[in-house]
């Protein structure tokens, strides 16, 4: 598994890309009491523009980022439910911050819904400081950030 190359996700990755997104999230349904909003996103639209990038054969796991002037943005990571405690997670999150460096960029930020709890204990073991909790709409989000430099 260490091994396994982290890739652009091409047009022919879609179906998959929501595969993976609509396994990683619909746990997640009946505890937030809406569809997360990674499972509403065009995928069609992420994958064109070359935000998302995969992992695995068939694809076990991937990311959505965004670059923007001061920060990369973590939008999505999901890891299909047979693929969890195999280290796909970790692998990715280490491909953000190489990713956040090779554009010279000093600082990754994401946010994850409130009643995600687990998350909020993943982010901060690989290097994720709180920055705030606020509402989004419909989202209640805890914001985080990773400071590069």
């Amino acid at each position: 598994m260490a091994d396994e190359e982290i890739r652009p996700a091409g047009a022919a990755d879609v179906p998959v890309v929501e595969s993976v997104i609509d396994a990683a999230f619909r746990p997640y349904i009946e505890r937030i009491g809406r569809v997360p909003q990674p499972m509403e996103e065009d995928h069609t639209a992420n994958v064109a523009a070359g935000k998302v990038f995969v992992t695995g054969e068939p694809v076990i796991g991937l990311v959505v980022v965004e670059a923007f002037e001061d920060h990369l943005f973590l939008d999505i990571i999901a890891v299909h439910p047979t693929a969890h405690g195999r280290g796909v997670g970790r692998r990715l999150l280490r491909f953000v911050d190489a990713r956040a460096r090779a554009l010279g960029l000093p600082e990754i930020r994401l946010y994850t819904n409130a009643m995600m709890w687990e998350n909020q204990k993943i982010y901060p073991k690989y290097g994720y400081e709180f920055v705030e909790r606020r509402v989004d709409g419909p989202y209640d989000r805890v914001h985080y950030r990773k400071r590069l430099l």
